[in-house]
Formats: structure tokens, sequence, C-alpha cells
């Protein structure tokens, strides 16, 4: 096990962290990650969940930037060492791959009894009824194929990656619920939908004394937080936690507005459909953002992570990375309170505009 171990963040800060301008700070960071409560549940996890969509097979499904395991490895390394217990996949990335991937290196580098592995279900795995979707005979066979794949006889937090407009939410909540009274699952979640949606979800496992959703996984972020009209106070309200996708906005938070794109922004075409709605506010918030990184002399990423991790609603925010000192900055986030003026300054520039990532 890798324990008591420090994470060295200083080599390459240079370089490393696009749009940062002055100095970096460079101080190690310790395994003191925080953890908490996913809302109202006992299930204690890492403030930082490192997201595992870019660990996978690039000839399988829609991510040609994806790593192979050993260019993953690192990564799970670094998190332990790090103090991150918590890990989210889904069926779908790269075809299963993401899954197996993250099965082979948790068992590597932890125990299953000191990592949260979090999964999802819904879409297209394979042909015929079964493949896709959250019909009772889409999760009952997905379950354990993910099972399988990650290499485990439980998942801790087993999600649905979005809502399935064919099949009545009644069924897939009492399917959801027989996922979990067989063992398979020990929490369930749900992932980007309207709130009506989420309600009628809950409403349905409430009446029928079925297992409800413990959390949401949406997309919040300093240039999308339509989030804080309905989603967010319903969840807080409820005792729902909330596990934020793309926490930098597919790293734009993370880069200065006329900063070069990445291998991945170039092949991401999910990812080009987002944050185009208001690009004059957005600039104007990239802009705070790397202000504000500037005066503390720390990369832009760690601001805007920073940023998220204050927010009541948030339980702890989903990151990617795909270079080390991208995970580096996530785990040093951690750490940094931002003051009121300084998020003033942040949420100004927004603007409202539509949700987005529903499909």
């Amino acid at each position: 096990m890798l324990r008591g171990a420090s994470v060295d963040i200083t080599g390459g800060v240079s370089g490393a962290h696009p749009g940062q301008t002055g100095d970096v700070q460079t101080e190690a960071v310790t395994t003191d990650m925080g953890t908490a409560r996913l809302g109202a549940t006992g299930l204690e996890v890492s403030r930082i969940i490192l997201g595992c969509m870019s660990y996978g097979d690039a000839d399988r499904g829609g991510h040609p930037w994806a790593m192979p395991i050993d260019d993953a490895r690192p990564f799970f390394r670094r998190a332990i060492e790090a103090g991150i217990t918590t890990f989210d996949t889904a069926n779908v990335y790269s075809q299963g791959s993401s899954e197996e991937i993250t099965g082979e290196l948790l068992r590597e580098f932890s125990t299953r009894d000191e990592v949260v592995i979090a999964t999802k279900v819904h879409g297209r795995m394979g042909p015929g009824p079964k493949g896709s979707g959250l019909s009772r005979a889409a999760i009952l066979t997905q379950v354990d194929a993910s099972l399988t794949r990650l290499g485990t006889d439980y998942i801790d937090l087993y999600q649905i990656h979005r809502w399935d407009p064919e099949t009545p939410i009644e069924e897939t909540m009492e399917a959801l619920h027989d996922v979990v009274r067989a063992g398979k699952a020990r929490y369930i979640g749900a992932s980007s939908m309207w709130a009506w949606q989420f309600a009628q979800a809950q409403h349905a496992a409430l009446v029928n004394g079925w297992t409800p959703f413990v959390s949401m996984q949406d997309q919040y972020n300093l240039v999308q937080r339509e989030e804080e009209r309905e989603m967010h106070p319903y969840c807080l309200d409820t005792g729902v936690g909330v596990i934020p996708w793309s926490p930098l906005a597919r790293g734009r938070l993370a880069r200065e507005w006329d900063a070069g794109g990445t291998a991945r922004s170039e092949t991401d075409r999910f990812g080009k459909a987002l944050y185009r709605q208001d690009e004059q506010a957005d600039r104007a918030i990239l802009d705070a953002v790397g202000a504000i990184a500037s005066e503390r002399g720390v990369p832009r990423a760690q601001i805007a992570l920073a940023w998220v991790l204050a927010k009541e609603a948030v339980t702890a925010p989903i990151v990617g990375a795909t270079k080390l000192p991208q995970l580096d900055d996530a785990i040093a986030a951690e750490r940094i309170e931002l003051t009121d003026d300084e998020i003033e300054r942040l949420e100004a520039p927004y603007t409202p505009r539509r949700a987005e990532g529903f499909a």
C-alpha cells in the first residue's frame, strides 16, 4: 500500500499550467485529503474524485484521447498517495475498457475496502434490447457486465448516466432497488437531467419503498451554473450529494482564452457542443480566474476548482487528468479557501444561459 507519502508538484511547473501568469507556488501536497459524507448517507468520499473517462482503449468507443493502462498507472498511484479514495467511471467509457483499467489499477495500489468505486449505466454497449437504456432487462444485464470488468463483487455507487424517455421511471427505480437488494451496489445515483425528472424518480422510490438516489452527478462550473436554480436547492433540501462533472469546463477554465486547445478538445465531439452560448461573459470569467490565480501565485485550475469546492451543495467535484500536473492542481485546490471578494469577482460576469449536456 502507498501510505504516508507526499506528492511533489514542483516538477515542470513553468510549462505545465497553460494560461498561468506570475510565479507559481511549489509546495508539496501531502496525504491529508479532506473527506465528506455523500449527501445524507454515511458513505465517506474524498473531496476530489478522480474521473476515469480518460483511461481506456483509444480504439474502443469514441474517446481517441484515452490512455492505455501503462500510461494511466501513474495517475492512480498519485491519486492514492494523495488520499483520493473515490473513482468514477462508466460502462460506456471506451466501451468498457475504462472500467477494466480502473478495476485493475485500484487492485494494484489499494484494497477494495479502502476505495469507493462509482460507475454508470445507460449508453449503448452492444446490440439488442439489453445493450443500452434503463429498462429492467438492460440494467440487470449491464450491472453484471460492469462487475466483471471492474473485477469486484459490488459497486459502491451505481448511477444512471442519463434519463431514459423510453422506459417508465418506476421500472428503472425498481430494477435499481433490486440491484441494491442483491448486494451488487451499495448506493445509487443519477446524472444530468431536469430537476423535475430527478424529483419524479425520487418520488417513485419514496412511494414504493424502493432505494432512492443519494447523489446527482451534474455539470457545474464557473461558466455553466444553471444547476443553481433548481437542482442544487432540491439536492440540499433532500440530502442528495452533488458530485459535478466538468468542473473546469473541459479545461477552458485552466487556460487563457486565446490559448490553444488540447488533443482531447480537438477530438471530443460531445465537448465541442458545450460552452458556446455567451463567449463575451465566458471570457470575462476566464480573465477573473486568471487575475486571482496570478495574485495568489497558483495555477488557474486551482482557483476554478476551489470555487466549486466552496459551494454548499457540492460534495466533491469529479476531475479528469491526462497530465500529472492537472491531477496535482486538483489535489492542491482542496486546500485553497477563496475570500468572499474573490468569489464575487469570479461570479459577477456570469449571464443566464440554457442548461446543456443532458443528452
